[in-house]
């Protein structure tokens, strides 16, 4: 049966709570101001959108730093602004603006910012988890206590990329955690028909220290995170969290969803709100105040429209830019 984290872990402090709320509202905004925006045809390309599944994002980048490096999947966006990257460079990035965090020519699916130690978006579907293992590695021969962390959807974990990371992380004993978000569907197939296995058990046969929390739960993730971040900075290897929380939106924006009940999407924005959870938690226990979370949620509205807004008009990329950060010579 797959392990829970432990209970007695503190709860977050004030400092904590307000910066992981303005987070999640960043998440939430700027994507739903991402689908009218590809809705109306400004927005270059695929987008993934991450809606609903903010308190995974949050609760796993909050015990993290610059230092740390987390690899990303192609439903990036929310790691993004989980692990501190600017808003306005990530909307110029979507637009393929100048002075977009990738020089407007990685767009949504490859996204990154290495100086927050965000190693990309990533479009290989379980692309994310050697390159994390890399990091891990890296960090651990070096030996400045970093993490590394590979996001990976419930379908990455079926991609051999996955368990061979997997399986050298704990033969190497490395820093790694592998925060799997389990939305429900790999693309277009529910996860009863495409994984023959409990997600957490089976990561448990590799030998890895694995929880199954409730992803939309920010508490319960960023508790799970707490004794996966301790281990691996102290040497003792690498952990895994399943983190249950279903997309609200489609594989990709344009997606009809038809292989999914409309009320189950309905009912997912009454009773599986990350947001609309962790507000009331924080009421009820009188950890912050309703009027720090309103103005949370006016100054992160206005943050997002200013970001979007400057990059609907800024300019592309110069010509002249097309054939740099192609070739890299030694």
């Amino acid at each position: 049966m797959a392990k829970t984290p432990k209970t007695e872990t503190p709860l977050p402090g004030a400092n904590t709570l307000v910066t992981a709320y303005r987070k999640m509202r960043e998440i939430r905004d700027f994507e739903t101001r991402i689908s009218k925006e590809f809705a109306a045809g400004t927005v270059p390309g695929m987008t993934h959108l991450y809606i609903g599944q903010e308190a995974v994002a949050v609760g796993v980048c909050s015990h993290l730093d610059d230092n740390d490096n987390i690899a990303s999947t192609h439903r990036g966006h929310g790691h993004c602004i989980a692990k501190g990257c600017d808003l306005t460079g990530m909307a110029l990035e979507l637009f393929r603006k100048e002075g977009g965090l990738c020089k407007g020519k990685g767009g949504s699916m490859h996204i990154a910012d290495v100086s927050k130690g965000m190693l990309g978006a990533n479009a290989i579907v379980g692309g994310a988890a050697p390159l994390a293992l890399g990091a891990a590695l890296a960090a651990k021969t070096r030996g400045n206590g970093a993490v590394a962390v590979a996001f990976a959807g419930d379908g990455a974990t079926n991609q051999g990329t996955t368990f061979e990371a997997m399986n050298m992380a704990v033969v190497l004993k490395l820093p790694l955690i592998f925060a799997v978000e389990n939305n429900g569907y790999g693309e277009h197939t529910t996860l009863e028909y495409a994984v023959g296995a409990d997600l957490t058990e089976r990561t448990q046969g590799f030998g890895i220290p694995s929880v199954k929390v409730d992803g939309t739960d920010f508490f319960a993730v960023h508790a799970a995170m707490a004794e996966a971040v301790e281990r691996g900075r102290r040497g003792g290897g690498p952990s895994a969290i399943e983190a249950v929380a279903q997309r609200w939106h489609g594989h990709f924006e344009g997606d009809a969803q038809a292989y999914r009940d409309k009320a189950e999407i309905a009912a997912l924005r009454e009773t599986a709100d990350p947001l609309k959870k962790f507000r009331e938690r924080v009421l009820a226990e009188n950890l912050l105040t309703a009027e720090t979370l309103d103005q949370i949620d006016e100054d992160v509205a206005t943050a997002v429209d200013a970001a979007v807004e400057t990059a609907l008009a800024a300019p592309q990329p110069a010509l002249s830019e097309l054939l740099t950060d192609v070739y890299v010579s030694y």
